[in-house]
């Protein structure tokens, strides 16, 4: 199946819903329309450069890791800078290679996955923006739990608990809320969402059977992936590793 491009009607479309998402924040007193423009803008810059430079990235496999490295810094500055951490922002990229690194040489050694760049570079950046999903999701969680709850820290503080024990008992299950955009698209997958994995297999001709079983293998390993950035970050925050640097206000779509 070969899939043709109208850019007329491409650019037209993407217009509309860039205008649509902007449109309904300012209808609604949500937020400003310019973090949907930017963010629009910046993807379209973006997904062009990239498109530009995967031909030669994906012919080489020292290329290919070098790309993979690339995506893990920008999704730790990106958590990094969603949660208001800072320098401390560092430690976040501890979380999103924790499980990654593991799960991609897994699939890599057990034949699963080509050590190729065609198929490193897309599954790669699927693991990598999961854990960087599930970190910034989880840092945001415990850290406004410890601000919102810091009496009850205090507390246990005074009952002679230490103070990793005494955060790990108030964070824990904030941060596992996380998990559940993961738990809910792997629970759902068929019946509500194709993910892409498997669309992109069929588009590019592959049987259905075996797209069904590569998505299932990548939904799987993201949700490993994403348990192990959680369970990280609770371990980076009651070490007093990962704090705000900020005061943290209203959550801005910058």
């Amino acid at each position: 199946m070969v899939v043709t491009m109208d850019w007329a009607r491409l650019l037209a479309v993407c217009a509309l819903f860039t205008a649509a998402a902007g449109g309904t924040l300012w209808w609604a007193g949500l937020a400003s329309p310019a973090p949907v423009v930017k963010a629009a803008l910046r993807a379209v810059a973006q997904l062009a450069a990239v498109s530009a430079v995967l031909a030669v990235v994906l012919a080489s496999l020292p290329l290919t890791a070098a790309f993979l490295v690339l995506m893990a810094a920008v999704a730790t500055g990106t958590s990094a800078a969603r949660t208001r951490t800072g320098r401390r922002g560092a430690w976040v990229g501890v979380a999103i290679l924790v499980g990654t690194v593991p799960a991609l040489a897994a699939l890599v050694l057990t034949g699963l996955l080509p050590p190729a760049g065609l198929a490193l570079v897309p599954v790669g950046g699927i693991l990598i923006g999961g854990a960087m999903t599930a970190t910034t999701l989880s840092v945001r969680r415990t850290l406004d739990t410890l601000r919102d709850r810091h009496g009850e820290y205090e507390a246990a503080l005074a009952l002679g608990f230490t103070e990793p024990v005494a955060v790990r008992e108030l964070v824990r299950r904030p941060a596992a809320e996380a998990l559940l955009p993961a738990l809910d698209q792997t629970r759902t997958v068929g019946l509500v969402t194709l993910p892409g994995a498997f669309v992109g297999m069929l588009l590019g001709g592959a049987p259905v059977w075996q797209a069904g079983a590569l998505q299932l293998v990548v939904l799987l390993g993201l949700l490993a992936v994403q348990a192990a950035a959680i369970a990280t970050v609770v371990e980076l925050v009651a070490r007093g590793l990962v704090r705000r640097t900020s005061p943290e206000g209203e959550v801005r779509l910058t």
